[in-house]
């Protein structure tokens, strides 16, 4: 066991309490060096002072999957033993039915998609394929539907061009194939077409070249061929000229007074 950080003197248990590692069960583990207070130790409020204790005594975990502070449940399903994980589906607290689902057998824990919980949803999401992973793209949280559209096959991504959440097309827009970005290049929202821009192929980026937003066009100043850098040097924003003007100079063979911006 080899922990850089010094442990904290100070450390305090999940109800605010001070810790005294004499008055803790664990004390014969704690004078073998397998516990710490403040750094690895089952007791503290801090989930990585948890999760050390467990890393480091594997045998110990089943029997913290019913302690009262959900944090220690959570992380004693990380490394208990598949068999207990099943009752912890039903556990009230989302954060421990997320830790068994990402342990259990898939065929155990598909129910969950039905869960009302979007953390829960979020760890079958993480793992499901196929027809059952694309049926959460009509999931009612948008973070669950970020973690679908980030496993989903890219082919299969024009399904979700159209979802009402941006930040959803946002992740859409960057892995969508290459050659169906188009139909994107009019979202509503900037910053699905900024990423839009930024991945086209360059002979197809003279079609954000009027784009409204700024950050837009100048994602296309910095990347476009030509001809539609030549219809930049008249933009609105002298950044989107100045840009565009240095890309054509520094493709010219040095006639400056044809690429200057207006």
């Amino acid at each position: 066991m080899n922990h850089a950080s010094p442990p904290d003197a100070n450390a305090l248990d999940w109800l605010g309490r001070p810790i005294r590692c004499r008055e803790c069960a664990h004390s014969a583990l704690n004078r073998e060096g397998l516990c710490r207070k403040g750094a690895t130790c089952v007791r503290d409020r801090r989930a990585r002072r948890i999760d050390r204790f467990f890393k480091d005594n594997l045998e110990l975990a089943n029997n913290y999957l019913q302690h009262e502070y959900f944090e220690v449940r959570a992380i004693a399903a990380r490394y208990a033993s598949l068999p207990r994980l099943p009752a912890l589906l039903s556990d009230p607290e989302p954060e421990v039915r997320a830790a068994a689902a990402m342990r259990l057998p898939l065929a155990r824990v598909e129910q969950l998609v039905n869960d009302p919980e979007p953390r829960v949803r979020i760890a079958l999401a993480n793992r499901l394929e196929g027809r059952a992973l694309l049926a959460m793209l009509d999931d009612n949280d948008y973070l669950v539907r970020i973690n679908v559209v980030r496993r989903l096959p890219p082919e299969i991504l024009p399904l979700a061009v159209k979802d009402p959440d941006p930040e959803v097309r946002c992740w859409v827009a960057r892995r969508l194939p290459e050659e169906r970005l188009t139909a994107m290049a009019f979202d509503a929202e900037p910053l699905v077409r900024m990423i839009v821009a930024e991945r086209l192929p360059e002979n197809r980026l003279s079609i954000l070249a009027k784009d409204p937003d700024l950050r837009v066009r100048f994602a296309v100043a910095e990347r476009a061929p030509p001809e539609a850098l030549r219809v930049l040097l008249d933009d609105k924003e002298e950044i989107v000229r100045t840009t565009a003007a240095e890309r054509l100079r520094q493709g010219s063979d040095g006639n400056e007074d044809e690429i200057s911006p207006a």
